[in-house]
Order: C-alpha cells, then structure tokens, then sequence
C-alpha cells in the first residue's frame, strides 16, 4: 500500500502565504508524477500543479504565477508554495501520486491519493 499524508493547510488572510507538504510512503519502488488537486464544496476536484519525476510541471491557469509546486524526490515529499492567496482558492487540497511499488514480490502499479487538507482563505 502508498499511502500519501497532506499537511499545511489553514486559515489565511487574502494575500496571505502557505506551503502544502505530501509526504508518501510505503513499498515504492518509483514515483512517476505528483500532484495536487483541490475542491470546493459543490464544485468538482480540479487540478491545481502536477510535477513529474522529471521536474516538468504543470499549473492551473487560475494558480499561474501564484503557486509552484516542487518535489523532493529523495524523501519522496511534494510542495505546494501559495502565494498571493485569494478567497477563490479556498478549498479541500488533496496530493495524488502514481508510480510503482512492490506487493508480494512484484512491482506493480500505483495511484494514490490523500486524506485532503483544508485551505480557508478570508476576504
């Protein structure tokens, strides 16, 4: 089993900072790509920055210059920088990850997603 914990997450003031963290763990054998998702109540899960194990990355056009995503492959721990924060980002912020690992002696595929953590941002 992968498992993916999200931390970082709470109550800031528009224009405020704050860094997300998604640590996984588990038999990984590799980590293809990670991202980040987030969802509001009565919206659909969108994504918001993918990494891949390349260091190409992907945003949201509506996070684009306001968030960076980054990942420490070694401690197979992904960030979310966010910047600039506006009540519209207000969201549960998942971390997902797909890759591989080893389950009785083979190395199989993975996806995986967090428990989510809850951003709140006040006007």
């Amino acid at each position: 089993q992968v498992r993916l914990v999200e931390s970082g997450g709470g109550f800031v003031q528009s224009g405020g900072s704050l860094r997300l963290s998604c640590e996984a763990s588990g038999s990984i054998v590799s980590i293809n790509s990670m991202g980040w998702y987030r969802q509001a109540p009565g919206k659909e899960r969108d994504l918001v920055a993918r990494i891949t194990s390349g260091g190409s990355t992907d945003y949201a056009d509506s996070v684009l210059g306001r968030f960076a995503i980054s990942r420490d492959s070694a401690k197979n721990t992904m960030y979310l920088q966010m910047n600039s924060l506006k009540p519209e980002d207000a969201a549960v912020y998942y971390c997902n990850a797909d890759g591989r690992y080893i389950y009785g002696g083979l190395r199989l595929p993975f996806t995986s997603w967090g428990q989510g953590t809850q951003v709140t941002v006040s006007s």
